[in-house]
């Protein structure tokens, strides 16, 4: 199965895609805003990413462009998971580097569905 770094200031949400993402048999690295995520990143590689726009100390689209600058990260997904759908900030993530967009509250079958797509 993959390896998920998860990033999102919000344990509930930390906690609930861990679970998600668990009972699929995923492993899961959690941080609760994007410095702590890249500083794990430098060191680590994984399959997927899935932020959280708005974070303090470092927000999603910061994290996405920093990622994107590390060669092992260029070209794996990253999803962002948000409350905000405008166009505007789905097209700022597409520009910095994001695969796709998974707009908040979810539910287990719409974080599934979206692994399927980037993941297979």
């Amino acid at each position: 199965m993959a390896r998920i770094l998860a990033v999102d200031d919000a344990l509930a949400i930390r906690c609930a895609i861990e679970h998600i993402l668990t009972t699929y048999g995923h492993e899961v690295f959690l941080f609760e805003n994007g410095k702590e995520a890249l500083h794990f990143a430098r060191n680590e590689d994984v399959d997927l990413v899935i932020t959280d726009l708005n974070m303090p100390e470092m927000n999603g689209m910061s994290l996405i462009t920093s990622l994107r600058r590390i060669e092992s990260y260029k070209r794996i997904p990253i999803l962002i998971m948000t409350t905000e759908s405008s166009d505007y900030k789905k097209k700022k993530g597409k520009s910095v580097g994001a695969t796709g967009w998974i707009t908040k509250p979810f539910t287990e079958e719409r974080i599934k569905s979206a692994l399927n797509k980037v993941l297979s």
